[in-house]
């Protein structure tokens, strides 16, 4: 089993507006829902290639219901901590005017306490056993300690249990304060933490921290650096088949952890990757892909390996 928290999850909206004007009344005239949150996007792609998924986030009100019953639909464990309030919501503006479209706009979601953040570590300290791999990924509610991560990933060690990380800001400071496996930036944010977009620059800042590097950029690819290795991987997808990138790194990081569960070889673990990051911009569900365009992608991922 594959474990993914999530500590602020949401639902993903396609809001349909044909132009925003400021100072003005602007009507969204559609919506279409999708269970998000980087770490739900991550458990509901390891379901759909097929293997044993469980979700664990602090779910709050009607959104979190509809949050649990989505993914539940899809085949996903849940299990979590359930707080007061709703669960955000986040927009991706499909728009005429090309200024506006896909800009995202996103919710801060609820609060937590000290109690519901006791409870989810009690909660995770009897999951963490059980699973093989962990994926941890996205922001966390506010009031959440921000050393969240750092925790949660001390208890993991303590039962040798392998991380990968996808999160940013203080929470991310902290988490490499306490060392973990894996991360995943892309590259705007590894320019924010070490003032550079290249692998060998993001590698040597990160020091002894972490092990495996993940590094995406965009229609570029990934590059991947574990030990004295590094892979470049991409695939040249035309712009006019991409439908939504929201939630393609997510879907990355699913791939990624499941080749490396499986033992493959570092070049299989970057085309797993690349291929799931890429399957996920062909569909119109946010976050979401299809195990068929995987395993098309698949063939076509071009590999580069350097040192």
């Amino acid at each position: 089993m594959i474990l993914s928290l999530c500590p602020n999850p949401s639902i993903d909206s396609y809001a349909l507006i044909p132009d925003f004007k400021l100072g003005e009344v602007n009507r969204i005239s559609a919506l279409e829902d999708y269970p998000g949150g980087k770490g739900v996007h991550v458990a509901l792609a390891i379901a759909e290639l097929g293997f044993s998924s469980k979700l664990l986030g602090f779910w709050a009100g009607g959104s979190g219901d509809w949050i649990i019953q989505e993914c539940k639909t899809k085949k996903v464990e849940i299990d979590g901590v359930n707080i007061i309030g709703n669960n955000r919501k986040c927009y991706t503006f499909i728009s005429e005017n090309t200024e506006l479209h896909h800009t995202e706009l996103l919710e801060p979601g609820p609060e937590i306490n000290h109690s519901n953040f006791d409870e989810f570590i009690t909660l995770f300290n009897r999951e963490v056993a059980k699973a093989d791999f962990i994926c941890m990924s996205g922001s966390w509610p506010a009031e959440s300690p921000d050393d969240g991560y750092a925790q949660l990933i001390k208890i993991a060690k303590k039962y040798h249990k392998k991380v990968i990380l996808d999160c940013t800001g203080i929470q991310l400071q902290n988490a490499l304060k306490e060392g973990f496996f894996g991360i995943h930036l892309n590259h705007h944010e590894a320019k924010t933490i070490c003032g550079a977009t290249d692998i060998k620059t993001l590698r040597e800042f990160l020091g002894d921290k972490v092990e495996f590097i993940v590094l995406t950029k965009g229609a570029e690819g990934l590059e991947l650096a574990y030990r004295d290795e590094i892979i470049k991987a991409k695939i040249n997808l035309p712009p006019s088949q991409v439908i939504s990138t929201v939630g393609s790194g997510d879907c990355l990081t699913a791939g990624i952890a499941l080749a490396l569960n499986q033992k493959l070889k570092l070049s299989e673990i970057a085309a797993w990757g690349v291929a799931c990051g890429t399957a996920n911009c062909l569909n119109k569900e946010l976050g979401m892909l299809k195990k068929q365009d995987v395993e098309k992608m698949l063939k076509q991922v071009q590999i580069e390996t350097y040192e």
